[in-house]
């Protein structure tokens, strides 16, 4: 396997494990297991971080490019 595609494995997985931490933490009534997911949240988010800092170094991730002053100002209408 090649190393891109470990690298958008892995951030694919990371990114599903934030989604899991975000709708446990939210459904959670237990005040200690709540902040108890709220760290390993945060912990997963750092590795996050730098597995995509390693993808734009190698350019396996390009980013979308961002969004004109007229297309946020239309989302913000709608919204």
């Amino acid at each position: 396997m090649e190393e891109k595609a470990m690298v958008a494995d892995a951030l694919v997985g990371v990114n599903g494990e934030l989604k899991m931490f975000g709708d446990m933490i939210a459904q959670t009534e237990d005040k200690e297991l709540k902040q108890c997911l709220k760290q390993i949240r945060n912990q997963c988010e750092m590795s996050q971080e730098k597995l995509y800092d390693a993808a734009r170094e190698r350019s396996y991730y390009v980013p979308a490019a961002k969004a004109t002053q007229e297309e946020i100002e239309h989302v913000r209408s709608i919204l």
